[in-house]
């Protein structure tokens, strides 16, 4: 069975010792870039390894041209899942602390970018893993290189130009994935400007996440998505938030919800801001 959304603790932990399925642990904090190295030194799932945001899942930021969590060029990216051993046949698991809502989303949106569509996020990710008692382990892991044959799918992706030529258009739909409160200008900001681009509109990431932090149902996701959609159909559907990293989240849900790909603007609210010619809402 291939799975190419979220998959269930159980079924990963009935895997652990097959060796095509790969876990990838993002743990990541933005207060300390380091965190989820050192937690994953101390304790993992067995045979996972890591996914760095900062140097696997990202790409040198070019300060007044980027946002601040920019994809790696593409090959860059091919070379790090040869040396992951992803394979036609691998099946990647991707987990974090928090449901997806951190960097395990970017790294199955990336894969998928990759073209490869066997990748699913760990349902209720690392706090549900310990929950349930399953076995972790300590250290560093190793695995066989491959040579990574995946072809870009430049379809998932929305660039600054594209989300600047749609985000009026009644044809379309531009989405948040921040915070109400992140939309309005308020709260925690990791950017020097507050608000969001114009005609946007908001599709919360946290809403795809039941209170115990599992994914909704697709039922309950697709109900979701089409209530904000309307009559737009999902491949005119652009959802940012604010470096290009947690978006993702809602690629996940809207995936797991049977509806297909939306598109990723990577740059996100932290790209969009660098040309103050560019208008902005709270």
């Amino acid at each position: 069975m291939t799975f190419q959304t979220v998959i269930s603790q159980s079924a990963l932990a009935a895997n652990l010792d097959n060796p095509d399925w790969l876990a990838l642990d993002a743990r990541f904090t933005l207060a300390d870039e380091e965190w989820g190295r050192r937690e994953y030194q101390r304790a993992h799932i067995p045979g996972a390894l890591y996914a760095d945001l900062a140097t696997d899942l990202g790409g040198t930021v070019a300060p007044g041209k980027t946002g601040r969590r920019p994809l790696p060029p593409f090959e860059l990216w091919r070379e790090t899942l040869s040396r992951w051993g992803v394979g036609p046949q691998t099946q990647v698991v991707t987990y974090d602390a928090t449901g997806g809502l951190m960097a395990a989303a970017r790294a199955w949106w990336m894969l998928r970018w990759a073209g490869h569509d066997k990748v699913a996020v760990l349902d209720g990710g690392w706090r549900h893993w310990l929950a349930a008692q399953n076995p972790v382990r300590g250290g560093a892991e190793t695995r066989a290189p491959t040579t990574f044959s995946g072809r870009e799918r430049p379809d998932l992706f929305a660039d600054l130009a594209l989300v600047d030529n749609v985000r009026l258009d009644p044809a379309w739909a531009v989405f948040d994935s921040r915070s109400e409160e992140g939309f309005h200008g308020l709260g925690v900001y990791q950017d020097p400007i507050r608000g969001h681009i114009p005609g946007a509109r908001l599709a919360n990431r946290a809403d795809t996440l039941d209170a115990d932090g599992r994914f909704r149902s697709p039922a309950e996701l697709r109900a979701h998505y089409q209530a904000l959609f309307g009559a737009v159909p999902p491949e005119r559907v652009v959802f940012y938030c604010g470096s290009g990293v947690t978006a993702a989240q809602n690629l996940v849900a809207l995936a797991h919800a049977g509806l297909g790909d939306a598109r990723h603007y990577i740059g996100s609210w932290s790209e969009w801001i660098l040309d103050p010619n560019r208008p902005v809402e709270l």
